[in-house]
């Protein structure tokens, strides 16, 4: 697929770090898979890998992270 931010990468299947911030708690999810850009680095991520990112997260908020480090698992 072709890059829809810089318009010039094919996106390549890799694994890069997810960075979320909810006012003051911020999860870090390493090792996701995703397509990432060869260009820019941008990253896309499935419709269900964001789902289960989102709910990791939304775990460790709830469970009073203020700083949270997981390595995703599948």
């Amino acid at each position: 697929m072709q890059c829809v931010i810089c318009k010039h990468g094919q996106t390549q299947v890799g694994l890069v770090t997810v960075t979320l911030e909810r006012d003051n708690s911020i999860v870090i999810i390493k090792q996701v898979p995703a397509d990432v850009c060869d260009n820019c680095g941008e990253y896309y991520l499935s419709d269900q890998i964001a789902e289960q990112v989102l709910q990791r997260a939304e775990t460790a908020i709830n469970n009073g992270a203020e700083v949270e480090i997981i390595r995703y698992a599948a």
